[in-house]
């Protein structure tokens, strides 16, 4: 399907950038595609004016973000004839780390990403049923048996996110795409680190297959309900961990 050759997860990596193009949002759009595997370790990344091209922002500030991954140890700058800038892969975050950053959203906060992750991961599911081609079912089987293989926070959080965001290359949308990457990046982490690791990887292997056998059948409605339904899921799980933070107390806040 042509429409659908043309988007892929790493059009949102080095897509425009839509917040006014600050280094803050450069830094944030590395560190988010490095953490999900869309930017390998020891991959080099693309020219300074080339990638700042790409990313909607000038040079200066380019430069700017670079030097704050390279004080981050995200990025590796070397120079002379094959020199450039290279991603480092970050470690798994420690207990103490996603507790904070957890901690540091409140209920509401996750509710409303909650619910924007299910409305974007539902229509992309949906438009994926129709959209996707048999290299895209293909993709997404093989990705839906990953995560039940996948040991430690980052590989967890890589395999779940990596299915979610080839739902989104297969429903051939950019901006559905983008969003799925944001999105995952903001919350994806923070789940695996809140979770149960066996259990919980085991039942997301099962809700991965039958989306993916959903979107293979051409099922638009079962797609998507399953989509949304997965997100609730894992977002009430994710409320859960930050409310037994405080002591079961601030559900509301």
């Amino acid at each position: 399907m042509a429409v659908g050759e043309r988007v892929s997860a790493r059009t949102a990596v080095f897509a425009p950038l839509t917040s006014g193009g600050r280094a803050e949002a450069v830094v944030q759009r590395i560190t988010e595609s490095a953490s999900l595997g869309l930017l390998a370790d020891g991959e080099q990344l693309p020219s300074e004016t080339e990638l700042a091209a790409q990313l909607g922002v000038s040079t200066v500030t380019l430069r700017e973000a670079l030097a704050s991954l390279r004080e981050q140890g995200l990025v590796e700058t070397r120079r002379g004839r094959n020199g450039g800038s290279f991603i480092r892969a970050p470690g798994d975050p420690t207990k103490t780390d996603l507790r904070s950053r957890l901690s540091a959203l409140s209920v509401s906060d996750l509710r409303d990403a909650g619910d924007e992750l299910a409305s974007v991961s539902g229509a992309a599911a949906r438009l994926a049923a129709s959209r996707a081609s048999t290299d895209n079912v293909r993709r997404l089987l093989t990705l839906a048996e990953r995560i039940g293989a996948a040991a430690g926070v980052g590989d967890r959080t890589r395999a779940d996110s990596r299915f979610h965001i080839e739902v989104a290359v297969s429903a051939a949308s950019e901006r559905l795409t983008r969003s799925e990457v944001s999105l995952q990046g903001e919350l994806g982490l923070l789940l695996w680190g809140a979770a149960s690791a066996a259990g919980h990887a085991a039942e997301s292997a099962e809700q991965h297959r039958a989306i993916a056998l959903a979107i293979s059948r051409e099922d638009a409605g079962l797609a998507r309900d399953l989509a949304e339904r997965h997100v609730e899921q894992n977002m009430h799980r994710l409320i859960e961990a930050r409310i037994e933070l405080h002591g079961g107390g601030g559900r509301g806040r």
